[in-house]
């Protein structure tokens, strides 16, 4: 089983498809390190060669934030803004939707489940 930055890639996947279970590889950036190792994009996983694994575990080493490290970046980012107090970061205070996105009706995955509010009938 081929493991880089601490996660089990699946060994029967395509190696751009295998890439994208790391956190911060996405499919663009899978097709890139591909293509810049010289690595078929029909090829498995299993198909891999010992040197091609490691060469592929250097080249996202060296070249890519992942997993980890950019979860961490990602929550210094969010706390910093609420230290701010930018409007970005009282959203993210409040647990409200940080891009503009209406509120009055929907936003149910950042606001979680409707309240009953006593008298509303009407």
């Amino acid at each position: 089983m081929a493991r880089i930055q601490g996660v089990n890639l699946p060994t029967q996947k395509r190696v751009p498809i295998a890439l994208t279970s790391i956190y911060g590889i996405g499919p663009a950036s899978a097709r890139n390190i591909c293509d810049s190792l010289n690595i078929r994009h029909g090829r498995r996983l299993n198909e891999l060669t010992d040197s091609e694994l490691l060469s592929l575990r250097e080249h996202i080493d060296q070249n890519y934030t992942v997993e980890g490290s950019l979860r961490r970046e990602t929550q210094l980012n969010i706390k910093r803004m609420m230290d701010l107090g930018c409007y970005r970061g009282l959203r993210h205070r409040r647990g409200l939707p940080t891009r503009g996105q209406r509120t009055h009706t929907n936003a149910r995955t950042r606001k979680g489940p409707a309240k009953a509010i006593a008298g509303k009938k009407k």
